[in-house]
């Protein structure tokens, strides 16, 4: 087995100094000898230095006649800081040098990735020639990001059909302009769209979208320029849309038949045009506004996150809209000015009243701080809701729970509601948890550390007895798994 570069070149070397021989001369030369892979063929040669790291195949290259071929024809090229530069060096290296000798010695034939990403060193031309050079016809996968100081225009030229336009399935562009015409051919196999920080408008972007029938995922991150993100019905392969932080998106409008999964941010109207086939959908928005506008919407979802951006602290109105097929919900719920001071947990029994299908909750409460009154500065009972059984709800987890009232309340409900419930967890720190190993705290924040006690004081107080003896409950504290109950395996008994 060839194990390094290292391996690699002392067979591939012989007994000659490769580079010191002539492109031309005879490829004997520095063929393998004495080896019982000697005879291996070229192209397995060739394979072999195409999965060495950038910089290893570059060294192997000038020891071995036998590689310096191979590395004019590399087929990958993903030249960054972290392909090619040690971390020894810091930032004194001139990036602009090194990648423009690697591309100047490349033959420019047969480059399937190219990936060319780098934070500052150079100017626009050292790009357009590079891409000019560089993309052919067998490109597959390009991405290009270059400074973001440096005002770079991408030239949708390198996308044209006799240029990558047939053969690119991959594209990734970041802090550029963006500005296909009409002119530009079909990308007849382009499946991924990443654009970050493009300037693009949003009528260049629907032009150039109605071109890429073959397209499976569109992410698009920070293009200020997008109001009305235009999903054409050329789109029929399209499965995926990720939209975040375009500060200025308002509105999207699909006419792809078969989008399944969007990823959002924001209060975002969505005109989905006779879309039947959402089955995921996670978006950061307003938690009663995602409630009452969604089930109408996308009324087929079976897997919803909702990271809510905001609360609201009165009761929601009851409609008779449904989610009538979701069986997967995950609700991240803010901590801090965020989360009013009068914010109900209860309030998110809507979303059990609205999905009868649902068969897992997951409750994820980013706890920096505590607001809302505690389960023990209440004098009060708690509360009951009106019963109302949930045959489907199988599995509930509480990440950052905690003693306030409303959340107590929640849990009780769940507990007395959900007939088919099989595991309940309940893990008084958030999603971050101190260390990987659950029996190590390394946590040093004392109010999340008491808040924790007072949660474990809740549980037992008021939860653990309505624990049906069917229900496997476990609760996590700050410093390890623990299971409320006589078994040490996290059964309640």
């Amino acid at each position: 087995m060839i194990t390094g570069v290292g391996s690699i070149a002392s067979v591939a070397a012989g007994k000659i100094s490769p580079c010191q021989q002539d492109d031309d001369s005879d490829s004997q030369a520095g063929k393998p000898t004495g080896s019982s892979i000697a005879d291996l063929p070229e192209e397995i040669w060739h394979h072999i230095h195409s999965l060495v790291p950038i910089r290893d195949a570059a060294r192997a290259a000038c020891t071995s006649h036998a590689f310096l071929h191979s590395w004019r024809c590399r087929p990958n090229l993903i030249l960054n800081r972290h392909t090619l530069i040690p971390k020894k060096h810091g930032f004194e290296v001139n990036f602009s040098d090194i990648i423009d000798h690697i591309l100047r010695k490349h033959s420019g034939i047969g480059v399937k990735i190219l990936d060319i990403q780098f934070s500052a060193g150079f100017g626009t031309y050292f790009f357009d020639r590079w891409l000019k050079n560089i993309v052919k016809a067998t490109t597959e996968e390009l991405t290009v990001i270059p400074p973001w100081t440096l005002d770079y225009s991408f030239p949708c030229s390198v996308l044209s059909s006799t240029r990558a336009g047939n053969s690119i399935r991959y594209l990734k562009l970041g802090f550029c302009a963006f500005n296909p015409t009409t002119e530009l051919g079909p990308l007849r196999n382009l499946a991924i769209l990443s654009l970050h920080h493009v300037n693009v408008t949003e009528d260049e972007l629907e032009c150039f979208l109605s071109r890429c029938h073959a397209l499976e995922q569109l992410n698009v991150k920070d293009c200020v320029r997008i109001i009305c993100l235009k999903l054409p019905r050329a789109l029929q392969k399209l499965s995926s849309l990720t939209a975040s932080e375009c500060r200025w998106l308002r509105v999207i409008e699909s006419k792809a038949a078969n989008l399944s999964s969007l990823h959002l941010d924001g209060n975002i109207k969505l005109s989905l045009a006779g879309n039947m086939q959402m089955k995921r959908l996670s978006i950061v928005q307003n938690l009663y506004f995602a409630r009452f506008e969604h089930p109408s919407i996308v009324p087929n979802l079976e897997t919803l996150h909702i990271i809510s951006s905001s609360v609201f602290g009165s009761t929601p109105p009851m409609l008779p809209t449904k989610f009538l097929h979701l069986k997967h919900l995950v609700i991240d719920i803010p901590s801090g000015d965020s989360l009013p001071l009068s914010y109900d947990y209860l309030h998110l029994v809507s979303f059990l009243d609205a999905s009868p299908s649902l068969e897992t909750l997951i409750l994820n409460v980013a706890l920096k701080f505590m607001k809302q009154k505690s389960v023990f500065e209440d004098s009060y009972g708690l509360r009951q809701m009106p019963e109302d059984r949930h045959f489907c709800l199988k599995n509930v987890k509480m990440t950052g729970f905690n003693s306030a009232k409303s959340l107590v309340e929640l849990t009780c409900y769940i507990l007395e509601n959900a007939v088919s419930l099989e595991c309940l967890t309940l893990d008084t720190i958030d999603c971050v948890r101190c260390s990987e190993n659950p029996r190590e705290c390394h946590a040093s924040n004392s109010v999340l550390i008491r808040e924790a006690h007072r949660a474990l004081k809740a549980i037992t107080c008021y939860i653990k007895d309505k624990v049906p003896a069917t229900v496997k409950f476990i609760v996590i504290s700050q410093c390890h798994a623990v299971a409320v109950g006589e078994d040490d395996d996290g059964r309640h008994t």
